[in-house]
């Protein structure tokens, strides 16, 4: 029977029991010892779960504290010298990734993005020419001997040393690459560790050589897996999330003992491997998609992995096309879905169950004559979106004018990106109302309890244009597909968006369409209490796209023009309830880029469609404004320019206002608000830390065009943490505007 593996396992836990135990811990409630206690119960229980399943060997280093770049930055010793302390130390990390740590001063934490085209946000490694790496792998050491422990055969996996060298980020300009050779040495140091202790395969994970890597990249891979070859242990390679493109023979020739490929996203790719496979290496087959929860269909697998199956013996494994960290756990005790979808359903769990049925299939020779699944019927260019709808009635300069005669705010206007603090009484109050212990007229009360608060504390504040706070909504986007036809939500399909951060995608599985308003009765309440702008807030047909597991067979294009059509009926619906300012996110637009440039302008093409087609019926004198965030913009400049929105809001702080440089180079011709207040972070920036942030982005944008306002939502901050920063933000901006008074 071959070998079946994985790549890695959810951390989180099928009921988010890392969450609660990181934030007890963060929150002084569990001491050091009893978090590692828990997280090590953790460990025990997903391995067990894969062993049952027959995975063998398992993943161990797949489970992290926050962040599995993160955990291998640490292991480099790669520390700012803005964080003190042991790397490997557990508040080393947590000061690293939120700025703040038991016993330690509140510093800016390390950038934050996403992961490839994943909502999966990973920090960001800083590198400077200076940089000295001092491998230590303690930490995977550790692990090894947990998991022998209790009877497995473990098989460690960091992520490889292209890809970290790729994501880090230089913060003195420097170059890299430079440190490709070190790089390596450090890696090598890592692998011998993990060969006296026992490992026998190490996975390397490299997606980063699915992308459109330079030549000189290259040249660094196999120059870094050269000085790699002749370590202790068995090296498997693991790229997924595509294939190399034209690089693919050198990556079939880089001297690993075994190569992972994603049979999902390059099927193509994997046949032809399969084909000219000669059995001296691991070849391992990604054949069980690891990024959506549609069950696989077991007799085309079959048919398609038989011939090489026989031919290969125990050098084929198989294996999701990538770590599992991107669906929930278990389908188990999932109660909530329509009648029939269920059975079309598998997660993490139910995935590794594939597989075992997969190699006994294959072992017992049950190979079908033929076989094919759910593929989309049509293409994404033959997706219509009707160019009439897709134009305002005139462009951002004469509608500009219209718009600040309309709402007549100051210049610099405060405002906040949506959410509010979802308080331990709101979540209380929907949990009763979910379980029928609070009817539809009390739950509805309280929600307008907690909208007249958000009103009162944004008034109490001076921001200028308000948000009405979203207490009702669990998720920005499991909220809207809880109320779209087509689209089905989860009970506990928990998934990992950064650190104890978790959402549940929705699922869609019919053709989408509004049955009624979504967000109208919640919007005219809160404008009636106050007679500043309040912003209707609405989720952008792109990011419940990408945020959702999406059906395969008809085009993601198709999806998100239907997503857009629903979207538009409630755009016309806030406009006619009196919104004068709708916002429409959109952060995972550039997340939805496909990782060849190739490829980009036919999703550019329909994803600002969508939002256009969305946002486009609405008068001049009602402002639209999106927000998007944690994402590198400066390769699609020209696709947010095309959006049209009047106002876009963007993640800054963090990197200091560099994204700005990116707009203004580009000529970004409309208003534009860079957050100056990092949320992912506890800490309260200082009036005058937030004023140099609005004074660095005055410098390249006239205060006409500029808007001051946090990163990102601030509803897993408390309303303790945003009171003084939110005081903050609107003291630097009336402190920017007198500064620059004519």
């Amino acid at each position: 029977m071959p070998r079946i593996h994985n790549l890695g396992f959810p951390r989180i836990g099928a009921r988010r029991e890392l969450k609660r135990a990181l934030e007890g811990y963060w929150a002084g409630r569990l001491d050091a010892d009893e978090l590692q206690r828990r997280g090590a119960e953790l460990r025990r229980r997903h391995w067990r779960q894969q062993a049952a399943a027959g995975v063998d060997p398992v993943p161990v280093g797949d489970f992290s504290w926050y962040d599995h770049v993160l955990d291998v930055t640490a292991m480099l010793g790669v520390i700012p010298e803005r964080f003190a302390g042991n790397p490997l130390d557990l508040d080393t990390r947590f000061h690293m990734a939120r700025g703040r740590a038991a016993g330690r001063p509140d510093v800016a934490p390390c950038p934050m993005t996403k992961w490839f085209d994943t909502n999966y946000h990973y920090i960001v490694p800083e590198l400077e020419a200076a940089s000295r790496f001092r491998a230590d792998p303690a930490p995977l050491v550790a692990e090894l001997a947990e998991a022998r422990a209790e009877g497995h055969t473990p098989k460690p996996v960091l992520v490889g040393p292209l890809t970290w060298l790729r994501l880090a980020r230089p913060i003195d300009g420097s170059d890299p690459l430079a440190h490709a050779d070190a790089l390596a040495e450090a890696y090598a140091r890592l692998l011998q560790g993990l060969g006296e202790a026992g490992a026998d395969w190490v996975q390397l994970d490299e997606p980063a050589l699915a992308t459109d890597l330079p030549q000189d990249w290259w040249a660094a891979a196999e120059r870094i897996y050269d000085a790699l070859r002749t370590g202790p242990v068995r090296v498997l390679l693991a790229v997924y999330f595509g294939d190399a493109g034209p690089w693919q023979p050198r990556l079939e020739s880089l001297p690993v003992a075994g190569l992972h490929l994603d049979g999902v996203r390059a099927t193509e790719t994997l046949a032809t491997a399969l084909e000219r496979w000669d059995g001296e290496r691991v070849l391992s087959a990604g054949v069980i998609d690891g990024r959506n929860v549609w069950r696989s269909d077991l007799d085309a697998l079959a048919g398609r992995l038989g011939p090489a199956a026989r031919r290969l013996g125990d050098a084929l494994w198989l294996a999701p096309s990538c770590p599992l960290l991107h669906v929930p756990v278990d389908l188990e005790g999932e109660t909530r879905l329509p009648e029939g979808l269920r059975p079309r359903l598998a997660f993490a769990v139910q995935k590794l169950d594939e597989l075992g049925e997969l190699a006994r299939r294959l072992d017992a020779a049950e190979l079908p004559a033929s076989a094919g699944g759910a593929t989309a019927t049509t293409r994404a260019e033959d997706v219509v979106f009707p160019p009439e709808r897709l134009r305002r009635r005139r462009p951002y300069p004469e509608r500009a004018p219209r718009q600040r005669e309309h709402l007549r705010l100051p210049r610099v206007p405060t405002t906040t990106i949506g959410s509010l603090p979802q308080t331990a009484e709101i979540r209380r109050t929907r949990r009763d109302w979910r379980a029928g212990r609070l009817d539809d007229a009390a739950y509805e009360t309280r929600m307008r309890e907690e909208i007249g608060q958000a009103i009162a504390e944004q008034e109490a504040l001076g921001l200028d244009v308000l948000v009405h706070g979203e207490a009702e909504r669990n998720d920005m986007v499991e909220y809207f597909g809880e109320r779209l036809e087509g689209i089905a939500t989860t009970a506990g399909g928990w998934v990992q968006s950064y650190g104890s951060r978790c959402v549940k995608p929705p699922i869609v599985h019919g053709a989408i369409s509004r049955p009624g308003p979504i967000t109208v009765p919640w919007f005219r309440h809160a404008q009636s209490l106050t007679e500043r702008p309040v912003k209707g807030m609405l989720t952008g047909p792109v990011t419940i796209l990408q945020w959702s597991f999406v059906r395969t067979d008809q085009p993601r294009a198709e999806t998100a023009r239907q997503l857009a059509e629903a979207l538009r009926a409630e755009v016309a619906e806030l406009e006619a309830a009196g919104a004068r300012i709708i916002q429409i996110d959109e952060p995972a637009l550039r997340e939805g880029l496909p990782l060849r440039a190739a490829e980009r302008p036919d999703y550019l093409r329909w994803a600002v469609d969508a939002f256009r087609l969305a946002s486009a019926g609405v008068d001049d004198s009602t402002q639209i404004h999106t927000h998007m965030c944690y994402s590198e913009f400066g390769d699609i400049l020209d696709a947010i320019t095309e959006l049209d929105a009047d106002v876009i809001t963007i993640e800054a702080a963090r990197s200091r206002m560099a994204l700005l440089d990116a707009f203004a180079e580009h000529g970004y011709p409309n208003e534009i608000g860079p957050g100056i207040y990092d949320i992912h972070s506890p800490r309260v920036p200082e009036q005058q830390e937030m004023l140099a942030l609005l004074e660095a982005a005055a410098r390249v944008f006239p205060l006409e065009r500029l808007w001051a306002n946090p990163d990102c939502g601030l509803k897993t901050r408390s309303w303790a943490e945003i009171r003084p920063a939110l005081a903050n933000l609107v003291a630097a901006a009336r402190t920017l505007r007198a500064r620059h008074e004519d």
